[in-house]
């Protein structure tokens, strides 16, 4: 009986100590489970977690931003990496269990678009580590805050907010913004501080950044833009020559935009606008002192006052310098009188005008070289149709081809002149409006036509041959040989056998009968022909007819005699 007792009960110890041997089998490695703390021992803790032997974790797996070193009794979450390694020990871990808690957490609040708590531990190349509560999370370096943050340190180590970008668990990646969240917040605040605003209002700032195009002002947590133009009345080159970085300014709310919150300011508003009333202040036809403020490409800017500016177009600058920059005729910061030429106060434009102040040039020279005038002046340029020679300050004078010589064409003429050559020329007229001076160089020597006394068709002058071509002479004759004609083949003789230009050479003198004057086209045209038909003619009326029984032969011949006769006497 004893030792049937014995056997069950050795039999019941066996059964207990091998269901011991398979306590924890329904743990599964890999996951997270729950285990008591059942001693600290120098940097170790020791965990039962219900298997045959207990775990060891680092002490420094417990430490952390929001982390407590747990005490023996404690309950803790573990993961289970092994059931037994080779020391019969079980491998747990708390960094991934919190890993795996920190991943189920992130998720859910990633799916619901909630930032997340965590803290700024490590900078990594591009950027920093997050520590997410046990995740690990990259912040990008663009990442950290609305503008580039030159100094990270305060925020290391600091539990603050962060938005999650990106997630991606089997890779075991996760991509967190704190820029995100400061711009929702920021722009939560906008719309609350635009909301308070209104169109109109005055306030005050303090200017935060300046640029070329204008300063942005802080109004108590929202920037507003000052632009350039709105500075002030007067014309601004750079912002910088109105306000400073760090000044505070009152400025009027010019407009408000409640889609992109953006806020227009304005400083001139607060002040009174120089164009009301400028028509009476500034009557066309006055004559005032101004500034010249900015040069453009079609003209120069005048400020007449703070804040009133007048054009003067290129055109109105000078009654002489045609066609160039007005940078060569003004210049920045110059002092001018310029007249009122025309206002409008709607599009608050001044047209004014320099060379209305003056007295026209063209008058003046009109006065002073009445038609007739024989001037001195250098050539300024050749054309193809005559020469501009400068008469006076900045006045050209032109001789047409027409007006340089009287016997040669224009264009043969052109070519004794060269330009930088003093000449002398008489005026022909002078044209105020379309400002143009005729002159004329022909006209000092005086008209050939004119100056011989007057040709008449009929009478009879003595020719010198100056040119012989196949068709006829080319003869000069008047005083001097001023007057220039042509005696065509036909017209050398009666007697068509003597019609042979080659009986003439250079420097012959021949008598010819002027048979056509054309003073338009100063042209006199002259007839060998025409005088032996003459000269026929007159003798057969002296000295008889062929009908009374002479000869023509015999009626010349007397003619001839009588000739010689006077000649010898």
């Amino acid at each position: 009986m004893n030792a049937t007792s014995s056997s069950a009960a050795s039999r019941d110890d066996f059964a207990s100590m091998l269901e011991a041997s398979f306590a924890g089998r329904d743990l599964v490695e890999g996951s997270v489970v729950r285990g008591t703390v059942t001693a600290v021992e120098h940097d170790m803790i020791v965990i039962d977690v219900g298997l045959k032997t207990e775990g060891r974790i680092s002490l420094r797996e417990f430490s952390g931003p929001g982390s407590t070193t747990p005490k023996p009794g404690d309950e803790v979450e573990v993961y289970l990496e092994r059931i037994e390694n080779a020391l019969g020990e079980a491998v747990l871990s708390r960094d991934k269990a919190r890993r795996e808690e920190a991943w189920d957490r992130l998720e859910k609040m990633f799916e619901a678009k909630e930032p997340v708590n965590g803290a700024i531990v490590g900078r990594v190349k591009g950027g920093f580590t997050v520590d997410l509560g046990g995740a690990s999370a990259f912040l990008p370096g663009s990442q950290v805050d609305i503008r580039p943050v030159r100094d990270v340190g305060p925020l290391m180590n600091k539990e603050q907010p962060f938005a999650v970008l990106k997630m991606d668990r089997p890779r075991g990646n996760i991509v967190v913004s704190r820029r995100a969240v400061l711009e929702e917040s920021r722009a939560e605040q906008r719309a609350e501080l635009v909301g308070n605003l209104a169109e109109g209002e005055t306030r005050e700032g303090v200017v935060k950044n300046i640029t070329d195009y204008g300063a942005f002002v802080d109004l108590g947590g929202i920037d507003g833009l000052l632009h350039v133009t709105d500075m002030s009345w007067s014309r601004v080159g750079h912002p910088s020559e109105v306000v400073e970085v760090g000044q505070t300014v009152k400025v009027q709310i010019i407009k408000i935009n409640k889609d992109t919150q953006r806020i227009s300011l304005g400083m001139k508003q607060l002040l009174s606008d120089p164009w009301d009333a400028v028509a009476a202040k500034y009557p066309v036809g006055a004559t005032f002192e101004g500034r010249v403020t900015n040069i453009a490409e079609y003209g120069a800017f005048v400020e007449l006052e703070s804040g009133v500016e007048g054009l003067v177009h290129v055109s109105e600058m000078s009654w002489t310098k045609k066609n160039i920059h007005p940078g060569k005729i003004v210049s920045t910061s110059q002092e001018v009188t310029v007249m009122v030429l025309d206002v409008d106060e709607e599009k608050r434009r001044i047209s004014l005008g320099i060379k209305q102040t003056q007295r026209n040039p063209w008058e003046i020279f009109a006065e002073t070289h009445p038609a007739g005038t024989v001037v001195k002046g250098e050539v300024k340029n050749i054309t193809e149709f005559g020469l501009f020679i400068g008469v006076g300050e900045d006045i050209d004078g032109m001789v047409h081809l027409s007006d340089i010589d009287w016997d040669r064409s224009g264009e043969e003429a052109l070519a004794d002149f060269n330009k930088g050559d003093m000449v002398e020329a008489k005026v022909l007229d002078v044209d105020i409006e379309k400002e143009r001076v005729s002159l004329g160089i022909k006209q000092l020597a005086g008209d050939p036509m004119e100056d011989s006394g007057g040709f008449k068709r009929g009478e009879t002058v003595t020719c010198t041959v100056t040119e012989v071509t196949t068709g006829g002479i080319e003869v000069s004759f008047g005083e001097g040989g001023q007057m220039k004609s042509f005696i065509r083949k036909s017209d050398l003789s009666r007697d068509r056998a003597e019609q042979r230009p080659e009986r003439f050479s250079v420097g012959d003198k021949v008598d010819a009968r002027i048979t056509n004057v054309d003073k338009g086209a100063r042209r006199v045209s002259v007839s060998i022909k025409a005088l032996e038909m003459a000269e026929e003619k007159e003798a057969v009326e002296q000295y008889g007819s062929s009908e009374s029984g002479a000869s023509l032969g015999d009626i010349l011949g007397a003619a001839l005699k009588q000739q010689d006769t006077k000649k010898d006497e």
